[in-house]
C-alpha cells in the first residue's frame, strides 16, 4: 500500500483541487470540474514522466507535475466553458 503512496496523492490532489475550482466558481459542476482536473493530472504526469524524463513513478516529482497540469486544465476549463 504505501508504494502506490505517490499515486493516491496524486488522485486525492487532483480531486481536492476540482472540489476547491468548483467551490470557488459557484458550483456549476463538480463531475465536469472532476473530469477536467483527472485529465490535467493524467497530462502533467505524462509530460513528467514520459516527455521530459524528470521523474520516475516512483519519486515524488512527477506528483507536483500533476497537480500543474490540474491547475492548468481548470484555468482553462472555467476561463473557456459556455455560460448560460
Amino acid at each position: 500500500m504505501l508504494q502506490y503512496a505517490e499515486v493516491i496523492a496524486a488522485v486525492l490532489g487532483a480531486l481536492a483541487l476540482a472540489a476547491v475550482a468548483d467551490q470557488m466558481t459557484g458550483r456549476r459542476g463538480l463531475f465536469a470540474a472532476m473530469l477536467v482536473s483527472g485529465v490535467g493530472a493524467l497530462c502533467g504526469a505524462f509530460l513528467a514522466l514520459r516527455v521530459f524524463a524528470v521523474a520516475a513513478l516512483t519519486d515524488w516529482p512527477w506528483v507536483g507535475w500533476a497537480m500543474a497540469g490540474s491547475i492548468l486544465c481548470l484555468g482553462a476549463h472555467f476561463l473557456f466553458r459556455t455560460k448560460r
